[in-house]
């Protein structure tokens, strides 16, 4: 078995074949998830951006290039040179990972409650959002599953020990 990661001096995971090491190579760095939360918060100009978050604006325009690049925003022009930042179909796919995110956030390290609370607009109710199975519909967490490989494997170095 060939271990999945050689050293922990990569720089990047772009030939690493791992669906999880994958995201990490688009949107693993702390200001990443930050920026596609404010994204979902309606932010869409770069100055807002950089005033909500308090990031240097070399690392916000770093991040902001990286990730039009890789297909999470698209950028569109709303005056000659300036542009907005929006959100693709492929970013609005990490609404599930940035919401699990928060909610682990919610429980381990917010004493006071939650800064934000995410309310079902169908409802009007406070809501967590639940993994469940796809096919009958029960709650799954890690101890429910177990993992063989796929289609795209091309090695078992993903398999368990």
């Amino acid at each position: 078995m060939q271990p999945i990661i050689e050293s922990v001096r990569r720089s990047s995971f772009e030939d690493v074949n791992c669906s999880v090491a994958q995201f990490l190579e688009v949107a693993g760095d702390w200001w990443t998830m930050l920026i596609v939360r404010d994204a979902f918060f309606g932010v869409t100009r770069f100055s807002d951006f950089q005033r909500r978050l308090g990031v240097a604006r070399n690392i916000l325009a770093d991040r902001l290039d990286w990730l039009v690049s890789h297909g999470v925003f698209s950028q569109r022009e709303y005056q000659p040179g300036r542009s907005d930042y929006v959100l693709t179909d492929k970013g609005r796919d990490l609404w599930l990972v940035l919401t699990a995110m928060r909610q682990w956030g919610d429980r381990w390290h917010a004493e006071a409650g939650p800064p934000v609370e995410m309310i079902h607009k169908g409802c009007g109710h406070v809501a967590q959002a639940v993994v469940v199975c796809s096919a009958c519909g029960e709650a799954l967490d890690g101890r429910d599953v177990r993992v063989q490989l796929g289609p795209g494997a091309t090695d078992d170095s993903l398999l368990p020990l």
